[in-house]
């Protein structure tokens, strides 16, 4: 089915080679999508156990390049999950000592690293990407590139991990793709017992996905949403105070000053939400990035990007929340009417 089809997309041919490396990929999502997957350039900034996990599952699924981006040094905190920055490579740029192991993981993929602070990149360095994923940047940062990839047609995630929460937001702005319809047709003799088999049909799709900003426009005191509070529990609340922690602070909150963090994190909640559905056991969970947590929320983000590469099935629309009290995430339409 045609999808906004792209000759530079699907007009290449794989090499003997990648159709071998890609064999079960290509069964599993087809030919097409893998000639997309291998035509497209992405973006990932902020290599901590998130990017890195985001980084190992994008290259290993056959794209053309990877830009790893990162102004920071390695630290002790980023060996909780950050597994492609070595040991030896504390103090370094994570970007760079991220490159070796990256490499390694598909020689196929292009990968290189920029070190130039996010805050300096215009549009000329994101409208190279098709797909651009930000991770551990304040709001005002992410408004901001998000806006830009939206002037480009660069479709953008946010992303970010504390302790066990996690959440994405996908910007795809008008995103088409092809999903399967099931039906079930009866195959059976009018006499005989009534036996049916399922029948998929592909139909295209067309949806439109609010900006970033959307999300901060988003009432964490609306009845509607507090009518949800009991079955998802109070993520949303628990994103709104962490990122309210990092605008106001200029940092995450740190293992080092764990007692007196939690104080500025209910602070926080209390200022935002009284009496709220967030409490105080919730708030401990927030230290470093933990790797189980870290392996979900960068397996969810992986996926939603291979989608929207391929054109295959929906994507999430469009906050994904990762709740740390039930190890369960869930999907909430943020600015969807």
């Amino acid at each position: 089915m045609d999808v906004d089809k792209n000759p530079s997309e699907t007009g290449i041919e794989l090499t003997e080679a990648e159709n071998e490396l890609y064999d079960r990929q290509i069964r599993l999502w087809g030919l097409e999508s893998q000639k997309r997957l291998r035509t497209a350039n992405i973006l990932i900034s902020g290599l901590n156990g998130l990017g890195a996990e985001i980084t190992k599952n994008i290259i290993l699924s056959g794209v053309n390049l990877v830009k790893l981006h990162d102004d920071k040094l390695v630290s002790e905190e980023d060996f909780c999950s950050q597994f492609l920055a070595a040991r030896e490579s504390l103090g370094s740029n994570r970007a760079e000592a991220s490159l070796a192991r990256a490499r390694a993981l598909n020689p196929m993929v292009d990968i290189s690293a920029d070190t130039q602070p996010l805050k300096e990149k215009t549009g000329d360095f994101f409208g190279q990407f098709d797909v651009v994923v930000i991770n551990g940047e304040s709001n005002e940062e992410l408004i901001r590139i998000d806006t830009i990839c939206r002037e480009l047609g660069v479709r953008f995630f946010a992303a970010d991990v504390w302790g066990m929460f996690g959440f994405h937001f996908a910007s795809l702005q008008k995103h088409c793709f092809v999903e399967n319809v099931f039906k079930y047709k009866v195959v059976s003799k009018p006499s005989e017992k009534v036996k049916c088999e399922t029948v998929s049909t592909p139909v295209q799709r067309e949806v439109e996905y609010p900006a970033y900003s959307t999300w901060l426009d988003f009432d964490i005191n609306a009845p509607s949403y507090q009518r949800k509070l009991k079955r998802d529990g109070p993520g949303i609340i628990l994103l709104r105070v962490l990122q309210n922690f990092r605008s106001t602070h200029k940092r995450d909150p740190s293992y080092k000053s764990r007692d007196s963090d939690i104080a500025l994190l209910e602070k926080i909640r209390d200022e935002l939400m009284p009496n709220s559905a967030l409490n105080n056991d919730a708030l401990g969970l927030l230290f470093a990035q933990i790797s189980p947590a870290v392996a979900v929320v960068g397996g969810v983000v992986a996926q939603e990007i291979i989608k929207v590469v391929t054109k295959m099935e929906a994507p999430h629309r469009n906050l994904f929340i990762f709740n740390p009290e039930t190890c369960m995430g869930y999907v909430e339409a943020i600015g969807v009417n």
